[in-house]
């Protein structure tokens, strides 16, 4: 996904790229909070390092991350990506 055009992730509603977001920020929205921090979307954002402009590589370095610390994914979220990703031809 990290190689394909960014106009064909962005486009659509929901796009891709929105669902894949929502997946990763809910993942570090729930560590953030657990440790008993507070959480804002800019805060999920900036710790993402949103301003690259490889917003994909991004997403997937969080989810390495948070994988590392223990980060819970949305099953039926995460389902709805991937079945969106198949759909517009993307290897699942």
């Amino acid at each position: 996904m990290s190689e394909q055009d960014f106009e064909s992730l962005s486009s659509g509603e929901p796009s891709l790229l929105a669902l894949v977001e929502a997946v990763v920020l809910e993942a570090h929205r729930t560590v953030t909070e657990s440790s008993g921090a507070a959480w804002s979307r800019n805060l999920g954002y900036r710790w993402l390092r949103y301003e690259d402009p490889m917003p994909v590589a991004r997403l997937k370095e969080g989810v390495d991350k948070l994988d590392r610390l223990g980060g819970q994914f949305d099953g039926g979220a995460v389902e709805k990506a991937c079945a969106e990703a198949v759909r517009r031809g993307f290897s699942n």
